[in-house]
């Protein structure tokens, strides 16, 4: 009997829950490289974005293990309490462990670290909801694309998502055209979808990637120390007590570990 050609109802994405095993291996691995290397660092990340994080591992990948996400495995990794830290004073660093946040390990000086990623803040695009840092306006004429340099006018066929961004263009010998002045944000105001997707196109960043280092953990002494101030005042305290917070496990961070 030939087969019902009915329509069907299919399923275009096929995402796996993270088993077990996995959990497993990923809280083994981290477990290893606490073992492996003398400091365990907690950071978060300023305007995130995949690439530059993505630069940050492989520019470490000699010196350290970076793991970023799953926030819950990894406290219980660590672990939560005096009684089931995996290392002494570990538990101080699981019980931060909360939203986008990720770990390193490695050998290097505290100081090596902090003047490092005080030295690494590439520029990047806003997204919606982020405050402009400084007044941006399109200047009447061709409308132009600043990713290369010097910047070039937008092709014939950008100009219709250009006018869907609310630029009132024209084509003049085939270049999307303003004859006004067009303010895309002042300073201050909050970035809409619209106005963030304006600036990726014709290529204002006014955002920095930023790996902020909140604290680290010394295997020789089993002591966490909070980062506080920036790169021209760091201010470090040495955090007391053991009050652990534990996670659930359904913590939906997505892990970015390699």
């Amino acid at each position: 009997m030939p087969k019902s050609k009915r329509a069907k109802l299919v399923s275009l994405t096929k995402v796996s829950k993270k088993t077990k095993e996995h959990k497993g291996a990923l809280i083994s691995e981290v477990q290893q490289n606490a073992d492996k290397y003398d400091y365990c660092w907690l950071f978060d990340v300023g305007n995130m974005r995949n690439e530059h994080l993505k630069i940050v591992r492989n520019l470490w990948k000699d010196s350290a293990r970076i793991f970023f996400g799953r926030g819950a495995v990894m406290a219980k990794a660590l672990g939560t309490s005096v009684e089931t830290e995996h290392l002494s004073g570990l538990h101080k660093i699981s019980k931060n462990l909360k939203g986008q946040v990720g770990i390193l390990f490695t050998s290097s000086p505290p100081s090596e670290v902090t003047a490092w990623f005080d030295d690494f803040h590439p520029q990047t695009f806003l997204r919606s909801g982020s405050v402009a840092t400084s007044t941006y306006t399109i200047p009447p004429g061709p409308i132009l694309s600043h990713h290369s340099s010097p910047p070039e006018p937008f092709p014939h066929n950008e100009e219709p998502q250009l006018r869907k961004l609310g630029l009132h263009t024209k084509m003049v010998r085939g270049v999307p055209t303003l004859d006004n002045e067009h303010i895309v944000v002042k300073k201050g105001e909050t970035l809409s979808a619209e106005q963030a997707q304006i600036l990726k196109l014709v290529g204002i960043k006014m955002g920095e990637f930023r790996v902020r280092l909140r604290f680290w953990w010394e295997k020789g002494t089993g002591e966490v120390t909070e980062v506080e101030g920036s790169a021209d005042d760091t201010v470090v305290t040495t955090v007391k007590g053991d009050n652990a917070v534990e996670e659930s496990e359904g913590d939906g961070d997505e892990s970015m570990d390699e």
